[in-house]
């Protein structure tokens, strides 16, 4: 383990820095790190817990000042994905930011730190029948802050869009001590520099988020969920396609699948009662070449048991048209069995999936890694390793290809972030 300093920071500015930061947020909330902090191999020095916005922004003020390198931090349930950082002074937790700030019901909007966890939120707008229709990965540690830098969203996509559809406005802490809001309470906003969807996705690298302001949606009187087992990729990909070709409005279509198991194919529809029979009619008749099969309790939580289980394993999230999955999964059959790498895979029907592949050969797992997404990348998809041993993000950049949107994304981070001084080294090519 070894612990970082930026060689840029001059040791009086960072003893500066050391004595103004705890004067800002009360000695209390900063602390010397411990080894659960680290972040891939790199051990910050001290870990800051600001309790508001302001706060935020005056951390970030003074570290970037003294040329300290900052990793922000939500429920630390995706420090791992990324490239490991360059270096690191300093851990920016949310962990304080937890509060829902309005819910404003009659417009279907809330307003809510970034520290809180979806799961708290949900409960929230649950006493007034409504929900952020949104389902990402262990949402009782996630918080709103890092699903949206790392734009996770689960089955629900389909239905009501992605993350950047969701969010309609924004807070942004700078690295110069500014906060930048964006957006606002108004569903149909316009105007200005669209930093809800600028800050989507981007890992924690162009500012801190504080505060998001989401669109709603109603919690449905109903969910039923039906699945069915294919003997075949392809047979199971043309059911996918029917499905999404008719004019249901399933609200999750997912396929599971794996070496050791037959594909299957799992729809969710919700809504009255009457609606949903009415769709579920219409699958049996679309699936009637499929064996309809008993859906699993959390089968809508399959995504998130990729990560347990044997240590020695990939979690990767990959990216193609909905069209090409049953060749991948062929793809995936024909790479990892020679070399007897247990596989599985939960797929979504908007062409998004993740994939655990098992092994203890980490030459094995790199070539696998590499024909697969070399195979994805050629047809205009993509392969992002979210989890591996640090052994394969030293030899495997996890991003893959930025393709030609490099250069304006380094811009782009010039203009918010001039020192590099947010989670350095972790995005995209570097950034």
């Amino acid at each position: 383990m070894e612990t970082h300093s930026s060689s840029h920071a001059s040791i009086a500015a960072v003893e500066t820095a050391w004595s103004d930061l705890p004067a800002l947020v009360g000695a209390e909330h900063f602390r010397t790190s411990k080894l659960e902090d680290a972040v891939d191999d790199v051990l910050p020095h001290m870990v800051i817990e600001p309790g508001n916005p302001e706060e935020v922004a005056g951390a970030l003020k003074i570290a970037t000042a003294a040329g300290l390198q900052v990793i922000p931090r939500g429920g630390a349930t995706k420090m791992d994905w990324g490239n490991p950082p360059r270096s690191g002074d300093l851990i920016l937790s949310t962990h304080r930011l937890n509060r829902v700030v309005e819910h404003t019901w009659g417009d279907m909007t809330a307003t809510v730190e970034a520290g809180c966890t979806i799961q708290r939120l949900q409960q929230t707008l649950a006493e007034h029948g409504q929900r952020l229709a949104l389902d990402p990965l262990w949402p009782d540690q996630a918080t709103i802050g890092g699903i949206l830098a790392t734009n996770d969203s689960g089955p629900l996509r389909i239905r009501f869009g992605s993350l950047r559809d969701l969010v309609i406005g924004i807070t942004l802490a700078l690295p110069d001590g500014t906060l930048a809001k964006s957006g606002g309470k108004v569903v149909k906003n316009v105007a200005g520099y669209d930093l809800p969807k600028l800050a989507t996705g981007s890992l924690g690298t162009l500012g801190i988020i504080t505060q998001a302001i989401f669109r709603l949606h109603p919690v449905p009187r109903e969910s039923r969920t039906l699945s069915f087992s294919n003997a075949d990729s392809e047979t199971m990909n043309a059911l996918v396609l029917a499905i999404q070709d008719c004019n249901m409005v399933p609200t999750g279509v997912q396929v599971r699948a794996g070496n050791s198991s037959t594909p299957a194919v799992d729809l969710r529809f919700e809504g009255t009662t009457a609606g949903c029979e009415a769709q579920i009619e219409q699958t049996l008749r679309i699936a009637s070449g499929a064996r309809r099969i008993e859906s699993p309790a959390d089968v809508w939580n399959a995504r998130s048991t990729l990560w347990s289980g044997a240590e020695s394993s990939v979690v990767c999230k990959f990216s193609l048209l909905p069209a090409d999955l049953g060749t991948f999964l062929n793809l995936i059959r024909k790479t990892s069995e020679p070399l007897q790498l247990p596989w599985k895979l939960v797929a979504q029907a908007v062409g998004v999936g993740y994939l655990r592949l098992e092994g203890n050969d980490t030459g094995a797992l790199l070539n696998v890694l590499q024909d697969l997404r070399k195979n994805l990348e050629t047809r205009g998809g993509s392969l992002v390793i979210l989890r591996c041993p640090l052994e394969i993000k030293s030899k495997m950049d996890v991003w893959g290809s930025a393709g030609d949107a490099l250069p304006l994304m380094r811009s782009i981070k010039a203009q918010f972030d001039p020192t590099g001084a947010l989670n350095p080294g972790r995005f995209i090519g570097g950034i």
